[in-house]
């Protein structure tokens, strides 16, 4: 079977990628140039989400894996979060509010999923001794992101 082999193949971190982007292009239109501290606090939460993803795939142990996940998607409700006050601000519209809203939504689920998909798995990663497979987390992340298209 084929492994996921780089950070860079996970669909998770590639829809992490996007979103990071949507966020950075989004906080330099409009009243966003005068509030630097809100601009750069929520393009740097979009940034962590995809960071962490690749943080925690680089970590040789399903354990790390899971918590940097879940540092991802603490990142990711913190961007939500700011959305809010975006949209409180009149920084931007309803309707761009939901929409990028709901691209957090669906990536918080991708990541959600793969957490409670990881956390049942009974592999613990190449940095324990004894471990023969030294790809198991990248087959299981490859098994994962089969399951979810």
């Amino acid at each position: 079977m084929a492994t996921v082999q780089r950070f860079e193949d996970l669909k998770i971190w590639q829809k992490a990628r996007v979103f990071s982007v949507l966020i950075f292009e989004l906080m330099g239109t409009g009243p966003f140039g005068m509030d630097f501290d809100h601009r750069r606090q929520i393009r740097r939460s979009a940034d962590l989400v995809m960071d962490n993803i690749a943080e925690g795939f680089g970590r040789a142990s399903k354990g790390e894996f899971i918590q940097f996940l879940g540092i991802s998607k603490g990142s990711l409700t913190e961007v939500k979060s700011q959305l809010y006050r975006a949209l409180d601000r009149q920084y931007i519209s309803t309707e761009i509010f939901e929409k990028v809203y709901a691209d957090a939504d669906e990536l918080g689920k991708m990541i959600a999923g793969f957490i409670t998909y990881l956390s049942k798995t009974e592999i613990r990663g190449s940095k324990y001794k004894g471990s023969t497979d030294k790809h198991q987390l990248q087959e299981l992340a490859l098994d994962y992101q089969d399951w979810t298209e």
